[in-house]
């Protein structure tokens, strides 16, 4: 008989690059054992077309951008946390559907400190999904109290980075 395993909730957060790259590689290795996975991205354009949407395409893996881009520059905040309550409640329908082994929630971090998503309500959400469902959460400044509930948190800490040499974000390193 096959031991039942524990459904974990991993965040990856903190000011370093490679929290959403960790999850990638997180879903790719998952995918690659067989198991059910998308992820869905509360900032990243829907039409944009970087190398990890290329690569969703062409594995058939579901990957949905759902926001409009580089929040902190937006013009119309009211559309934003619209589009952060949609992909939320896309995001709850994944994680309840028996469907998926793996959700990667990027960049919701974000939406929760914006105040665009109650933090009590993405964890009651977390808490009541079905077993065997594993959730990764992306994002920077990730609250507390989603931190004390998660079972697994990495921090990604800048140490350097080309961006302050005057090198700008590049193909397939960065997007």
């Amino acid at each position: 008989m096959k031991p039942k395993r524990k459904a974990l909730v991993i965040v990856n957060t903190g000011n370093g690059k490679g929290k959403t790259t960790a999850a990638l590689g997180l879903l790719l290795r998952a995918w690659g054992r067989g198991m059910r996975v998308c992820m869905l991205q509360f900032i990243k354009t829907s039409t944009g077309n970087y190398g990890e949407n290329r690569a969703a395409r062409k594995l058939s893996i579901e990957l949905i951008p759902l926001g409009k881009g580089f929040t902190w520059l937006s013009k119309d905040i009211k559309q934003d946390k619209a589009l952060a309550r949609r992909c939320w409640a896309l995001a709850k329908e994944k994680l309840y559907s028996g469907e998926y082994d793996v959700v990667i929630l990027d960049e919701l971090t974000y939406t929760l400190t914006y105040g665009w998503l109650p933090t009590d309500e993405v964890l009651e959400t977390l808490r009541g999904r079905p077993d065997g469902v594993h959730v990764v959460i992306t994002g920077r400044g990730a609250p507390q109290e989603l931190i004390e509930f998660a079972d697994l948190v990495t921090e990604m800490r800048e140490v350097k980075h080309p961006y302050k040499q005057g090198v700008k974000a590049q193909p397939g390193i960065e997007f």
